[in-house]
């Protein structure tokens, strides 16, 4: 549970990031990292329309300038982006500056105010510095599925088990997750949407707040 879903002292590390949407509505936020790509963006994007749900794509940008058609596809399907640095970095082994850079330069071909940093850590600096320009968004579950020792069941279970009101719910486009994505996010949707569960996407001005609970 401590990686699925964070423990409050660690939401407390960025106190004005998002970590979960409103706990009295009956909604869940879903959210892709690292795309896009041509291998699992398009399945993804056919899944989600299926099940009539709509995401939040967090981007890389060097992914975006070597496929924009597909950056303007999840887009022309009415999807939510938001930015994930350029290559990927975590804040963690980089300069404040460097990073700083390394995100504005994603944000010059992903044009977006939500920001969300590459394995959820950043250096003190450069999160004072980003919560400026951006609103950051966490999340209140993470599925796991990028994980090798995970099976598509495995990541089902976890949505499952751990999705609540609010939940910013966190899946990945990704070469390591597609596999599993084939089977695991449509019984995922199928299984919310039984629950009674609403599929949002964040606001074009969403306003930097806070869910502990």
């Amino acid at each position: 549970m401590f990686i699925e879903q964070p423990s409050k002292w660690l939401r407390w590390l960025y106190p004005s990031a998002i970590w979960r949407m409103d706990p009295h509505q009956k909604a869940v936020y879903l959210t892709f990292d690292d795309g896009p790509i041509p291998e699992a963006t398009p399945i993804i994007l056919d899944i989600l329309d299926e099940y009539g749900a709509k995401a939040t794509f967090f981007m890389v940008g060097d992914n975006v300038r070597k496929y924009p058609a597909l950056k303007d596809e999840v887009e022309r399907r009415g999807h939510r982006l938001g930015n994930h640095t350029y290559n990927h970095i975590g804040g963690i082994r980089w300069t404040s500056r460097n990073y700083l850079d390394n995100t504005h330069k994603a944000d010059a071909l992903i044009c977006s105010h939500l920001f969300r940093p590459p394995r959820g850590w950043m250096r003190w600096a450069q999160y004072m510095r980003l919560r400026k320009k951006y609103t950051i968004i966490m999340w209140d579950l993470v599925t796991r599925d990028y994980s090798m020792l995970l099976t598509a069941d495995d990541i089902y279970t976890n949505v499952r088990r751990y999705a609540r009101n609010g939940s910013i719910i966190t899946f990945h486009d990704s070469l390591k997750s597609i596999d599993k994505l084939r089977t695991a996010l449509p019984l995922s949707l199928r299984w919310l949407s039984d629950q009674g569960y609403e599929f949002r996407v964040f606001a074009a001005d969403q306003p930097r707040s806070r869910h502990l609970k």
